[in-house]
């Protein structure tokens, strides 16, 4: 048999690893910053691109995309070439994979913090770059299944069928969650509304986690676990089991996060169903991880790279059971807008990831520089710096869950809530948040010991270059089953039949939730005394998009007699047909604001932005003073209200046509009500004489668009005399 020689492609292996490297830095340290601005809300007071609602996105994305999304193609480059014994198909794919991907992230780290975003979790880049993230993905996934074609190895390894699938599904999910209408370069619209953008986006958010964050880490696991320890995977017959359960059910599991919302029940109950299934297929595969490692635990403890794995597939293993545990309906009741799930989510980042990531990196260095590890002490205390940063942080974080939570929801003896003001609850958690930024700071510190640790052992081990490899040719790969071959066994040699049933299964799911919430009016009732919006309330929305208040506020009621209480009336799903996106939010680091329209003065609405504490005292909301500075921009106002009416919003043309007019009258209106306050007018007028020329009229600054927004929120019904109908 002849034996081909070849060589395995190592430089792009290590250029995605010092992206990971580099990114991880970037985007911990943002994470760092915004948690001390729990404490210290005006840390950036006047600087608009480093607010907290600009700030929080940029961190998101540039651990989940910039650190992980670089680790996950260093270790799918390094491992696939190795089991399917072939360079990869084309070094330049590989080279626009890794170049494309860092201009996206250098285009998130631009644009995020200037405001450009469509405030859809996980998914806040503006369409331009939804469309290059398709591209450059699908130059990944072209070179992945051509190098697979192209294998000397006869059948696939359990891993790269977890490869494949990340490859399908997240395309799927990006594609469908990621339309939207431009309205200019860096705006646009989703096509979605309302209940639909929230069930087709946490379809997305959950699902994102599930294949992004997780199969490709599966994956991983698969391939350096078995590796590090020098032992085979402990259940050739689990991990089947595995992979196929997983990637059918996780797809189901999106409603959960939607629970006792305005989501129609059945499909918040088909989500906590196929939620709780999923704790079997995740436990299958952490218990396979661990059992890989029977015979090895004296090898565990002495060295790092299994030290970081143990603890990662153990974080696998917690926050895959607390997913589940959150799905149910009397538990979401208590976690949902709490920092449980703060914690919940950090557990998986930090120690699946993170851990995973960092014991992945401490495996390939080393082999990529032809050396040894520069220290193995410092790469232990690296493990024990990060493992306490990490309970650090998420115990204090499950604490102040909880306690949000009994404070929200407890009842005095006369029917009132005992914690009427919510800033009692958020004084109430602050040691906490000071815990958590502890924690935090242990994390990023051990980041940057093996920042120290991977320099100093490149500096001492040889140039990179392309590692020289042979195997035989793979020959006559039969169609058919083969007598007494297993039918997976014969799947694993069928690269593109296994790809199709993979797709299939990850579509079925998505259909029979989506298609039916979309296509089936009934589902979304409408009611009759709800309008679109305003075009300055319009454009009121687009800034409290752009400064992300969504992260802190959201603008979802549910029916539960304590947010009633505290609320007003729970939210109905008619209320939202107008939106594009919908902005119910996910989390309360202040108040729910779908009911304030009318609750508040315009004069408390502009010093609450001015200056949160002196209507707040002890607020930890920062400053918005440049709201109150900037002059409005209505040059786009009737472009947004023709891709609205694209979109099913009832605009008329004379409402198109009079946009400007409208405008000018609902601001000078605004502006009337703002010289009923005495300090209002003084301070006006000092800045009227200061400003000459140059001076812009309240009623065309931005201040006065929120205000119009904020103050129509939950107005369009009267619970006495709601109106539904079905048409």
């Amino acid at each position: 048999m002849e034996v081909q020689q070849f060589y395995y492609d190592n430089k792009i292996v290590k250029k995605f690893l010092y992206a990971t490297i580099l990114w991880g830095v970037v985007g911990m340290s943002i994470g760092l910053l915004l948690a001390f601005m729990f404490m210290f809300p005006n840390l950036t007071d006047g600087i608009s691109w480093l607010s907290f609602g600009r700030l929080r996105p940029l961190h998101t994305n540039a651990v989940i995309f910039a650190f992980v999304g670089n680790a996950i193609f260093a270790g799918v480059y390094y491992s696939l070439q190795r089991l399917l014994k072939a360079r990869m198909a084309s070094d330049l794919l590989s080279n626009i994979n890794f170049w494309g991907w860092q201009l996206i992230i250098v285009g998130a780290a631009i644009t995020l913090p200037l405001g450009y975003t469509t405030s859809k979790e996980y998914a806040e880049l503006e369409w331009p770059f939804d469309i290059a993230i398709a591209l450059i993905w699908v130059a990944f996934g072209v070179n992945m299944i051509w190098t697979i074609l192209k294998r000397r190895q006869r059948h696939l390894y359990v891993a790269i069928w977890f490869y494949i699938a990340t490859f399908v599904t997240v395309a799927v999910l990006h594609i469908f969650n990621s339309l939207e209408l431009p309205v200019s370069a860096m705006k646009s619209y989703s096509v979605y509304a309302g209940v639909q953008d929230a069930l087709v986006q946490w379809w997305y958010g959950h699902n994102a986690v599930a294949f992004f964050l997780t199969t490709p880490f599966l994956g991983l696991m698969y391939y350096f676990v078995p590796k590090a320890a020098n032992r085979p995977v402990y259940s050739y017959r689990l991990s089947i089991i595995h992979f196929w359960s997983l990637i059918f059910i996780y797809i189901w599991a999106g409603p959960h996060h939607l629970l006792y919302t305005a989501l129609p029940e059945w499909a918040q109950n088909l989500g906590v169903a196929f939620s709780v299934m999923l704790l079997m297929p995740s436990w299958g595969g952490m218990i396979n991880g661990l059992l890989t490692l029977r015979g090895a635990w004296d090898k565990v403890r002495t060295d790092p790279v299994l030290k970081f794995m143990v603890v990662a597939i153990t974080g696998y293993g917690m926050a895959t059971f607390e997913g589940p545990l959150l799905s149910l309906k009397n538990v979401n009741a208590i976690g949902h807008f709490t920092d449980w799930i703060i914690a919940h989510v950090h557990v998986g980042a930090l120690a699946w990831n993170g851990f995973l990531t960092f014991g992945m990196i401490y495996y390939l260095i080393p082999k990529l520089f032809k050396t040894k590890l520069y220290s193995t002490g410092l790469a232990n205390f690296h493990f024990w710096v990060g493992t306490l940063g990490i309970i650090l942080y998420a115990l204090p974080m499950y604490v102040a869950g909880f306690t949000q939570a009994s404070m929200w929801k407890q009842f005095n003896p006369d029917g009132t809530l005992v914690y009427g003001n919510f800033l009692e609850t958020v004084t109430e958690i602050m040691p906490m948040y000071w815990m958590r930024a502890i924690g935090g700071t242990l994390y990023i510190t051990g980041m940057l010991i093996l920042v120290y640790n991977v320099i100093v052992t490149i500096k001492n081990g040889q140039k990179v270059t392309d590692e020289l490899a042979e195997a035989p040719a793979l020959q006559n790969v039969s169609k058919r089953r083969t007598s007494g071959e297993g039918w997976h066994t014969w799947l694993e040699r069928k690269p593109i039949k296994l790809t199709i049933y993979a797709t299939i299964a990850i579509l079925i799911g998505g259909i029979v939730q989506i298609v039916p919430t979309i296509m089936v009016k009934s589902n979304i009732p409408t009611i009759s005394s709800v309008k679109p919006y305003t075009p300055l309330e319009l454009e009121g929305r687009d800034i409290y998009i752009r400064e992300g208040c969504v992260s802190c506020h959201s603008q979802m009621i549910r029916p539960f007699r304590s947010e009633v209480e505290r609320y007003g009336e729970y939210s109905k799903a008619g209320e939202y047909v107008y939106d594009h996106p919908f902005l119910w939010g996910s989390k309360r680091t202040g108040p729910d604001l779908h009911r304030v329209g009318g609750k508040y003065s315009d004069n408390w609405h502009l010093n609450h932005m001015y200056d949160p504490q002196s209507t707040s005292s002890g607020s930890i909301m920062p400053a918005y003073q440049w709201l109150i500075k900037n002059e409005l921009d209505k040059s786009n106002t009737e472009t947004k209200m023709k891709a609205m009416v694209s979109l099913g919003v009832p605009y008329t043309d004379e409402d198109i046509a009079n946009a400007q007019q409208a405008m000018l009258e609902q601001g000078t209106q605004i502006e009337k009500n703002l010289y009923t306050d005495p300090d209002f007018v003084e301070t006006y007028e000092a800045d009227k004489k200061a400003g000459g020329a140059e001076f812009i009229e309240m009623r065309n600054r931005e201040i006065v668009a929120v205000i119009a927004y904020l103050q129509r929120l939950g107005t369009d019904i009267k619970v006495k005399d709601l109106e539904t109908t079905n048409n």
